[in-house]
């Protein structure tokens, strides 16, 4: 009797761990499963008129200022529909913000700010991976806008500034994938 008690207590330990490592393997698929296909993101290009190092310095310039003012006038945004149209009414204050820092900055050129739907290629934001597709945008060439760019998805939102004004990312994308899955 002894002997059946001890197998039967073994067999149950040894199902209990395959049935861990089974959930394991299980999360760990779900971990990697963490790709947005196209959708409602809306994204934020800003384009520099040059690869020229001041027009590149200045490019960052109006991309703090930038995502300072969407991150603050765009926090209680709930909707990808809610979140376009908001952003659609500011584009003049968004060329505003633009021009005056490149005004500020001495450059001989301004901002153009569109909405606009275009191609994306792969990009991470830490553990979630927006698949390459066509995207609603938020276009901001600044002068011809044939520079290098920047970019980063403003909704969900995906890039902050933090208290230091140094940029980073932060991913309420993910904190929603990670909460349900």
């Amino acid at each position: 009797m002894k002997i059946i008690k001890r197998l039967t207590k073994y067999i149950l330990v040894a199902l209990l761990v395959i049935s861990i490592c089974f959930s394991g393997i299980i999360c760990v698929g779900c971990v990697d499963n963490k790709h947005i296909s196209e959708g409602a993101l809306l994204r934020l290009h800003i384009r520099a008129d040059s690869n020229d190092s001041v027009d590149q310095n200045v490019k960052l310039l109006v991309r703090d200022d930038i995502v300072a003012y969407l991150s603050e006038q765009n926090k209680d945004v709930a909707t990808f529909a809610e979140a376009y149209a908001r952003i659609d009414s500011q584009r003049d204050t968004l060329k505003r913000i633009a021009d005056k820092r490149l005004k500020s900055e001495g450059m001989d050129y301004v901002a153009e700010v569109k909405l606009t739907r275009e191609y994306f290629p792969t990009r991470s934001y830490g553990d979630v991976i927006v698949d390459s597709g066509y995207y609603d945008a938020l276009i901001i060439n600044l002068g011809s806008g044939k520079g290098d760019n920047w970019w980063c998805v403003v909704y969900p939102p995906l890039c902050y500034l933090d208290a230091t004004d140094d940029f980073h990312y932060k991913s309420k994308l993910k904190e929603l994938i990670d909460k349900y899955f």
